[in-house]
C-alpha cells in the first residue's frame, strides 16, 4: 500500500506540475505512522483543489440530470406517435440516446396490439385451456410494458424474448392443419439424430467455375404432377443471378449428364422474373425462387410459363446482401432461402423489424395465387448461420466448422415455437463454401451445392 501511495503521489505531483503550494498535506497512514514520502523525501500531498473542482462538476452534472429527468413526459408508454414525435423534436437530449427507452416501449406496444389481435382470432377459432393460458400471458406482458418507465438492457431482452415466444406460439396454433407434420413416419420421431457421409458426389454439369446455385430432385410427393426429375440451377451471371433451369428426366440421366432440357424462365438475368441468389426448389410443375432485386418469392409454372409472386412479410426485409448467410465468410445474395419438406414450402429470410434473426414463412399455392400463411421469428441471427434447411416443419441451421465440414447446430420447431441450440451434427463437404442446402421429403436426403460440387446426404431420425 505504501509503495502504491508513493507512485500515485508522484503521478499526481507530476500532473499538477509540482505545485505543492496548491495542496494540503494529508497523512495516508495510521496516526502513529509517519506520513508517506516520495523518492525525493517530500511528504505525499493530496490535490485538494483538483478534488473540489471535480466534486463541483459532479454536483453540477447531477443537477442537470435531475432537470432533464423532470422534463421526461410521464404517462402510458403507449402514448400516441404524435406525442412521442413532439417530444423528440423539442427535447435535445434524444440526440444522445436518452429517448431510446420511449421508442422501444412504443414499438413493443405495437407488437403487443398485433399479438392480442392474433390471440383473439386464435381463441375464437379453437378455444382451449392452452390458448386461454397464453392469452393471459400476453395480457400480463402488455401490463408489464405499460408499467415500465425505467428499465435496463437486460429487462428489454427478457421482454423481447417473451414476446417472440408468444408470437411463435400464436402462429403455431393459428389454423395449422391437423396433418401439419406430414404423413411420413419419421416426422413423429423427433429431430434428426445423424447425417450420413455423401451418398452422391458429382461436379456440376456447368463446371466447377460456377460456384453458386442449387440442385435436387422434384420435392413434391403423392401428387399426379410429381416426377422423378432431377434439376440444377446454376447462377451463370457473376455467380449471383440466373434465368435458366436444367432438367433431367431421371437419376441415371442426371449422373451421366445427358438428355437434359433447359428451361428459360426470364428474358434476361436482370429481368424482374430472374433469380437472385443460389436458393431454389422444384416442387411439382413449378420452380420457386427469390425474385431479382426484390422482397418477393417467385413461382414459375413449367407448363403455362407464367410467373406468380408474393412479397414476404416484415419491415426492412433483407435482400441485395443485407442479411446473407455468413458465419465466417458471407455468401453473396443468400438473403432469401426457399425450402420444401413434408409439410410444404418455406421461405427463410431476415428483417430489420426482426433484428436480423432468421424468419420462417410458410408458403401456399392455391392454384391461382401464391400466399404466405404463417410466419415465425427464430432466436438465431441470420449472419451467424452458414445455411439452413427444413425437415418436418423444423428449421435446421448450420455453421462453418472447417474447410471440410459444416455443423448443424440449431433447430427451431414451427409446431411448438421452440428452439434447440445444442445440436452438433457434422456435414462433410469437398470445398469450403456452401451455396445452398435443401431437404427432399421423398428420399429424405439433404442436397448441397458446394462450390461447384453437388453432394447429397441421408438424414436419419
Amino acid at each position: 500500500m505504501v509503495s502504491m501511495g508513493r507512485a500515485t503521489g508522484r503521478a499526481l505531483a507530476s500532473e499538477r506540475g509540482g505545485g505543492v503550494e496548491q495542496a494540503n498535506n494529508v497523512e495516508m497512514s495510521g496516526p502513529d505512522s509517519p506520513a508517506p514520502r516520495g523518492a525525493d523525501g517530500t511528504v505525499w500531498t493530496f490535490p485538494i483543489l483538483h478534488y473540489e473542482a471535480v466534486q463541483t462538476l459532479v454536483e453540477s452534472c447531477e443537477g442537470s440530470l435531475k432537470t432533464q429527468q423532470d422534463q421526461v413526459p410521464s404517462g402510458s408508454v403507449l402514448a400516441s406517435y404524435d406525442q412521442v414525435k413532439a417530444y423528440l423534436l423539442t427535447d435535445g437530449t434524444c440526440k444522445s440516446g436518452a429517448c431510446h427507452t420511449e421508442l422501444w416501449l412504443r414499438t413493443l406496444g405495437q407488437h403487443l396490439e398485433k399479438l392480442e389481435a392474433t390471440w383473439a382470432f386464435c381463441t375464437g377459432q379453437s378455444a382451449s385451456s392452452e390458448t386461454h393460458t397464453l392469452y393471459q400471458e400476453a395480457t400480463k406482458l402488455r401490463k408489464d410494458v405499460e408499467k415500465m418507465s425505467v428499465f435496463n438492457t437486460q429487462n428489454m431482452r427478457g421482454v423481447k424474448e417473451k414476446l417472440r415466444y408468444l408470437k411463435n406460439r400464436a402462429e403455431s396454433c393459428r389454423s395449422i392443419p391437423k396433418d401439419f407434420r406430414g404423413h411420413h413416419a419419421q416426422c413423429g420421431k423427433g429431430l434428426i439424430t445423424n447425417i450420413s457421409s455423401p451418398v452422391v458426389t458429382k461436379i456440376s454439369p456447368y463446371g466447377k467455375s460456377y460456384i453458386s446455385g442449387s440442385w435436387g430432385k422434384d420435392a413434391q410427393r403423392n401428387d399426379s404432377r410429381t416426377t422423378d426429375s432431377y434439376w440444377v440451377l446454376a447462377l451463370t451471371t457473376s455467380n449471383f443471378w440466373g434465368n435458366t433451369l436444367r432438367l433431367y428426366p431421371s437419376y441415371e440421366t442426371f449422373m451421366a449428364s445427358k438428355d437434359h432440357h433447359d428451361r428459360t424462365f426470364a428474358a434476361s438475368y436482370r429481368s424482374k422474373e430472374a433469380i437472385e441468389g443460389p436458393s431454389a426448389v422444384l416442387y411439382g410443375d413449378a420452380i420457386y425462387y427469390h425474385c431479382y432485386s426484390s422482397a418477393d418469392v417467385c413461382r414459375y409454372d413449367l407448363n403455362d410459363k407464367t410467373v406468380a409472386r408474393v412479397t414476404l412479410p416484415g419491415d426492412g426485409l433483407g435482400f441485395k446482401n443485407k442479411f446473407t448467410y455468413c458465419y465466417y465468410d458471407c455468401r453473396p445474395y443468400t438473403d432469401v432461402d426457399l425450402e420444401a419438406d413434408e409439410t410444404g414450402l418455406w421461405a427463410l429470410y431476415a428483417t430489420l423489424e426482426g433484428h436480423g434473426n432468421l424468419m420462417v414463412s410458410r408458403l401456399a399455392w392455391d392454384g391461382r395465387s401464391l400466399n404466405i400463411t404463417h410466419t415465425w421469428e427464430t432466436n438465431v441471427f441470420k449472419k451467424a448461420v452458414s445455411n439452413a434447411f427444413m425437415v418436418c416443419g423444423v428449421l435446421y441451421a448450420t455453421r462453418y466448422a472447417d474447410e471440410t465440414r459444416e455443423e448443424v447446430f440449431y433447430a427451431f420447431d414451427t409446431a411448438t415455437g421452440t428452439d434447440d441450440n445444442s445440436l452438433a451434427l457434422p456435414l462433410e463437404k469437398l470445398a469450403k463454401g456452401v451455396a445452398s442446402l435443401s431437404y427432399n421429403p421423398r428420399d429424405r436426403q439433404i442436397y448441397m451445392y458446394n462450390d461447384g460440387y453437388l453432394l447429397s446426404y441421408q438424414a436419419m431420425f
